[in-house]
C-alpha cells in the first residue's frame, strides 16, 4: 500500500500549487489532451512560465518529464514527455520523487547492516538429560496379556500396545496374508506375534456354544511331611504306595483315579509334603477342583499346612480338612480345629463352610464320611466340561525313560486328547505316539479329568507347562521355536537385571565365593525341587551357582562339565554312576553326591557349603592374666629400663604372638603386642590357665598390682547349617 500513499500526496501537493497560480485548468487541460510520441503545445501565458518555475521543483525527479532548458525562453515554453504518461508505481522502500536529504514520510526503511554469522554454542554448564525409555526390561517380562481364538489386529495392538502396522509386518514375515487390521487371527499366530513384541501371553477358551457334560472331581491332598497323606490315599485305593519311597515320605507327585464304594470315580493328585517340594504344592493346586488338607491330630498345625493353606487360597480352590492319625493316644481333634480356625480357616461347626472329617489311615475308619464330603463338595460345584473339541491339558510331571523317550504326566481340563495329533507342550512339541493311563494300558483318547501319560515329544517339557494341540507338524515347530527364542530372551534379561541391581562389592564385605553345583534327577519335578532347595543355601559368603540340571543318569558329558568349571554333582534318586564313570571323575576330581531321601541330600551339600565358606574373623578373649607382681631390670642407661610384669593367669591362656589389653578397673588402658613370655626363666610360647608367667608389652611399663591383662586372638568363625522340623534348610552366617 507504500505506493499509494505515495501517489496521492504527490497529487495533492502539485494541486495546491498549481491553484495558487490560477493555472490548474490550463495545464490539466495539457496533461490530458497529451498523447503518445513527442508532442509539443505552445504555451504564451506569462504566468504559466512562472508556474512552471515554481513547480519545476516539484517534478523534477519524475522520470515522465523533463524540461527542454533551451526551450525555457520568457515567451516559449515546451513540455516534452520522453514517453506516455503512464504511471508505473511499485512496492518501493521510498516514494520516486524524494530527494537523498528530504525527510521520510511513509514507512521507513529498514537500513541494512553487515551480515554477521550466527554462532551457536552449547551452554557450558547444561546437564545433560537422557532420552526417556519407551518401555522398561522388568515391565516387559511382567506384563501378561489374554489372546483368544479369533481376536482382531486391532485388538492384539491395543493388548500389546505396538503399532498396527508393527504387527502387520511380524505377520508377513511369520507368513501370514494380511489384507486390514480387521482380520481375525487363529490363537496360536496371536501368540507367535505377541512374542514378538515381548510380552507373555495367556490363552482363553471359551465352551460358548459346545456341549457340556458332568466330569470327575480332581482332588489334591496336601498337608505337612508325616502327617499320613500317602497313607490315606493308599487307605482308599488299597494299594501301599508310601510304603516304596525312598525313607517313607513322598517325594514325588503321583496321579491316580479311585474308584469309591459308591461306584463314583475321584481323580486323586498326592503331593511331597516336603518343605523343598512347595513347587509341586503349587503344580497340585493349580490344576484341582478340591484340597484335601491332611493333619496329624498328634502334631497338629504345622508350616506346610500354613503353605498349603495359602496354596488352596491363591488357587480359590475349596478345602476339607481330613484329621489323620485319630487311633493315637495322643491324638487330640478339638485341638486341631481351634488351631485351623486360628489360622482363618472357617469349619462348618463354627459356622463356616469348611467340612471336617477325623479318620484313621491305619484302622481305615472315617473312609466313608470322607467320600461323602468329597461328592458333596463336587456336587455344590457342579463340575462340567465339553468333550468335544481340541483338548486343554496340564502337565503335572516329566520324566526321561531309556526306552521310551520323555514322557509328561497330564490331566485334561476340557476336550478329547486323540493319539496321533501334533501337540506344543511349553517349548516342545512332537506327535503323540501313545497315551497311557497311570496303571500303564494304552488307551485311544483321554478325556477330561482324566490322569495319563504321553509319549513322542521331541524334548522333555517342565512340570506346569500347557498342552497345545495344534493343526499341522509346521505350526508345531513354528510355536516351539518362538517360545524357545521368548524363554531365552527371558532369561538373558533377567541376568542382565539382576547384574545391573547387583551391588557394587565393599571393602568391608568379603567377597562371596562361588560354589556351583550339577544337578540330575529321575523326573522334571525333582529337579526343580533340588534345585531351588540349594538356591535357598545362598549365604553372603558363598554363591551357590547351579549350571547345568538335567533329568536322567550322571553321564560322561556331565563329568566333563563339572570338570572344567569346577562343579559338584548332585543326583536325586537316580542309579549310581558305572565304576568307570566313578573312577573318571575321582580323577578329574569331580565329587559326586547321589542320595534318594531329600533330608540326606540337603544335610551333605550343606556341610559342602560350610567347609567351603571363607568365614569371617572376629577378635575374641583367649585368656586373662592378672598382674601380682613388677619386676624392673635397669640398664646402662635410664632409657632402657624395662619393666616385668608378674601374672598369674586366671582363665584360658596367654599367647606369645597375640595381642595383649590391658585393664584397669574395668578401663582400657593400653593395648599392643606381647614382646617377651617367660615361664621360669623360659621362653614359651603359651601358659595355661593356673600357671605363672612374666610378660613384656610393647611400647608399655607402666604396670599396677592388680591390673587385668587379656590375651586377644583374631578366631575365624565358619557359618552354621541349620534344618528345621518342616525341612527348611538354611546357612547361618
Amino acid at each position: 500500500m507504500a505506493w499509494r500513499e505515495v501517489g496521492r500526496k504527490v497529487r495533492c501537493e502539485l494541486k495546491e500549487t498549481l491553484n495558487s497560480f490560477s493555472i490548474c485548468a490550463n495545464l490539466t487541460k495539457v496533461l490530458t489532451s497529451t498523447k503518445s510520441g513527442d508532442v509539443c503545445s505552445p504555451l504564451s501565458s506569462p504566468i504559466l512560465a512562472d508556474a512552471l518555475k515554481s513547480i519545476s521543483s516539484s517534478i523534477r525527479h519524475i522520470s515522465e518529464f523533463s524540461l527542454s532548458q533551451s526551450s525555457c525562453g520568457a515567451n516559449d515554453r515546451k513540455i516534452l514527455p520522453k514517453r506516455p504518461l503512464t504511471r508505473y508505481f511499485h512496492a518501493s522502500p521510498g516514494p520516486l520523487s524524494r530527494n537523498r536529504g528530504d525527510e521520510e514520510f511513509g514507512l521507513r526503511t529498514r537500513k541494512k547492516e553487515k551480515y554477521a554469522k550466527r554462532q551457536t554454542k552449547a551452554p557450558v554448564e547444561a546437564p545433560y538429560v537422557p532420552p526417556k525409555p519407551k518401555r522398561t526390561t522388568k515391565a516387559l517380562l511382567d506384563r501378561t496379556i489374554d489372546i483368544f481364538e479369533g481376536m482382531t489386529i486391532g485388538e492384539l495392538a491395543k493388548r500389546s500396545n505396538e503399532s498396527i502396522s508393527t504387527l502387520q509386518e511380524i505377520l508377513v514375515n511369520v507368513g501370514e496374508k494380511v489384507d486390514s487390521e480387521f482380520d481375525t487371527l487363529s490363537i496360536d499366530i496371536a501368540e507367535l506375534v505377541a512374542m514378538e513384541t515381548g510380552v507373555n501371553v495367556r490363552r482363553l477358551h471359551s465352551n460358548e456354544g459346545a456341549e457340556v457334560f458332568p466330569r470327575p472331581a480332581v482332588v489334591t491332598v496336601m498337608g505337612h511331611v508325616d502327617h499320613g497323606k500317602t497313607s490315606l490315599l493308599d487307605a482308599l485305593r488299597q494299594t501301599s504306595v508310601a510304603a516304596r519311597e525312598a525313607g517313607g515320605i513322598t517325594q514325588h507327585l503321583g496321579a491316580f483315579v479311585v474308584s469309591m464304594p459308591s461306584g463314583a470315580s475321584i481323580t486323586f493328585l498326592d503331593t511331597p509334603g516336603h518343605a523343598a517340594f512347595s513347587a509341586m504344592r503349587a503344580r497340585g493346586a493349580a490344576v484341582t477342583d478340591i484340597v484335601v488338607l491332611v493333619v496329624a491330630a498328634d502334631d497338629g498345625v504345622m508350616p506346610q499346612t500354613l503353605e498349603a493353606m495359602s496354596h488352596a487360597k491363591a488357587a480359590n480352590v475349596p478345602i476339607v480338612v481330613a484329621i489323620n492319625k485319630c487311633d493315637k493316644p495322643a491324638a487330640d481333634p478339638e485341638k486341631v480345629k481351634v488351631q485351623l480356625a486360628s489360622e482363618g480357616l472357617l469349619l462348618e461347626e463354627m459356622g463356616g463352610d469348611v467340612q471336617v472329617v477325623e479318620v484313621s489311615a491305619v484302622k481305615k475308619t472315617g473312609l466313608e464320611n470322607l467320600e461323602e464330603a468329597l461328592l458333596l463338595q463336587a456336587d455344590l460345584m457342579d463340575l462340567k466340561a465339553r468333550i468335544d473339541g481340541p483338548a486343554q491339558a496340564y502337565v503335572v510331571e516329566a520324566r526321561l525313560d531309556r526306552g521310551r523317550g520323555p514322557l509328561a504326566t497330564a490331566i485334561v481340563k476340557a476336550g478329547t486328547l486323540v493319539s496321533g495329533r501334533h501337540v506344543v507342550v511349553g517349548a516342545e512339541w512332537g506327535r503323540i505316539r501313545a497315551i497311557r493311563d497311570m496303571v500303564g494300558n494304552l488307551m485311544d483318547e483321554a478325556k477330561p479329568a482324566m490322569p495319563f501319560e504321553i509319549e513322542g515329544l521331541r524334548g522333555l517339557p517342565m512340570a506346569g507347562d500347557d498342552i497345545t494341540v495344534v493343526e499341522s507338524e509346521e505350526r508345531a515347530r513354528m510355536l516351539s521355536a518362538g517360545r524357545k527364542k521368548k524363554y531365552e530372551k527371558d532369561r538373558l534379561r533377567k541376568i542382565d537385571q539382576g547384574r545391573m541391581e547387583a551391588p557394587e562389592p565393599s571393602e568391608d564385605v568379603p567377597e562371596r565365593v562361588e560354589m556351583p553345583f550339577i544337578v540330575k534327577a529321575d523326573v522334571q519335578g525333582t529337579v526343580q525341587a533340588v534345585t531351588d532347595a540349594l538356591k535357598s543355601l545362598n549365604s553372603p559368603q558363598v554363591f551357590v551357582n547351579v549350571v547345568h540340571v538335567g533329568v536322567g543318569p550322571i553321564t560322561q558329558s556331565d563329568v566333563d562339565l563339572a570338570q572344567a568349571c569346577g562343579a559338584c554333582i548332585v543326583g536325586f534318586s537316580v542309579k549310581n554312576p558305572p565304576t568307570s564313570l566313578s573312577l573318571a571323575a575321582s580323577r578329574a576330581g569331580v565329587k559326586i553326591k547321589i542320595h534318594r531321601v531329600i533330608y540326606h541330600l540337603l544335610e551333605e551339600v550343606g556341610n559342602l557349603i560350610v567347609e567351603k565358606a571363607p568365614g569371617t574373623f572376629e577378635t575374641q578373649v583367649a585368656g586373662e592374666a592378672q598382674v601380682l607382681s613388677i619386676f624392673e631390670i635397669k640398664g646402662k642407661r635410664k632409657d632402657k629400663d624395662v619393666k616385668i610384669a608378674g601374672c598369674r593367669v586366671i582363665d584360658g591362656r596367654m599367647t606369645k604372638s597375640s595381642t595383649l589389653k590391658l585393664l584397669r578397673s574395668g578401663e582400657v588402658m593400653f593395648e599392643g603386642p606381647c614382646v617377651s613370655l617367660k615361664q621360669e626363666k623360659q621362653d614359651v610360647d603359651t601358659v595355661g590357665k593356673g600357671n605363672e608367667c612374666g610378660l613384656i608389652i610393647g611400647d608399655w611399663d607402666d604396670f599396677q598390682v592388680g591390673d587385668v591383662i587379656q590375651c586377644l586372638e583374631q578366631v575365624n568363625i565358619k557359618p552354621k547349617f541349620i534344618s528345621s522340623e518342616s525341612g527348611a534348610v538354611r546357612i547361618q552366617c
